[in-house]
C-alpha cells in the first residue's frame, strides 16, 4: 500500500507542483482564528521568569545568612558549659576506658558486645556533635550529655563485670 501510494505521488507530482493557493487563502484563514486578546501582563514569560530568578536570590541569600549568622551570648555560653561537662565526662570515659583495655590486655580478653556498644556511641557522638558546631540547641546539647552518661554506665557495667570474676577467685584463694 505504501508502494502504490509513493507510486502515485512520483506519477502525478507535476500536477501537485502546478496547484497554486489562492490569493485569498491566507485572509480567509485569518479570519477564521479566534481574535487575540490584550496582552495581559501576568501571562508574560519575561515576568514569571524575572519573578522566579528575584524568589531564587532571595532563598540563597536567607539560607546563607541563616547559616553563616554568628551565635548570639545565650548560644556562646551554651557551647561554653558544654564544652566544660564534655571535658569533665571525657575524661572520666578515658580512665575507664584505659582501665578496661589494661585490664582486657592483661588478661587475653578480647572485645565484647559492651566494648562494640561503645563504639557505636562513640560514632552517635561524633554525629550530635556535628550538629552542635552547625545548629547549637539545648536538645541537641541534652542529647550528647545523655551519650555521655550512657557511655560511662556502659564502661562501668564492663569494669563491674570484669572485677567479678576477680571476685570469685579471691574468695576461692581465701577459703
Amino acid at each position: 500500500m505504501k508502494d502504490s501510494l509513493g507510486k502515485f505521488i512520483n506519477d502525478n507530482r507535476d500536477a501537485f507542483d502546478s496547484q497554486a493557493a489562492p490569493g485569498d487563502a491566507w485572509n480567509k484563514i485569518e479570519a477564521a482564528l479566534p481574535k487575540s486578546q490584550k496582552h495581559i501582563f501576568w501571562n508574560s514569560v519575561s515576568v514569571w521568569r524575572t519573578a522566579a530568578i528575584i524568589l531564587f536570590g532571595l532563598s540563597a541569600y536567607l539560607l546563607t545568612a541563616k547559616n553563616y549568622s554568628r551565635p548570639n551570648k545565650q548560644e556562646i555560653a551554651e557551647i561554653q558549659g558544654f564544652n566544660d561537662l564534655e571535658n569533665y565526662y571525657s575524661s572520666q570515659i578515658n580512665e575507664k576506658m584505659d582501665m578496661v583495655h589494661r585490664y582486657q590486655s592483661s588478661t587475653g580478653l578480647t572485645e565484647d558486645e559492651i566494648t562494640q556498644n561503645l563504639k557505636k556511641l562513640e560514632a552517635m557522638y561524633l554525629v550530635l556533635k556535628g550538629e552542635m558546631k552547625r545548629r547549637p540547641s539545648q536538645d541537641v546539647r541534652d542529647a550528647l550529655v545523655l551519650n555521655l552518661l550512657v557511655r560511662i554506665d556502659l564502661i562501668n557495667q564492663q569494669l563491674n563485670r570484669l572485677d567479678k570474676p576477680n571476685v570469685t577467685t579471691e574468695k576461692k584463694v581465701q577459703s
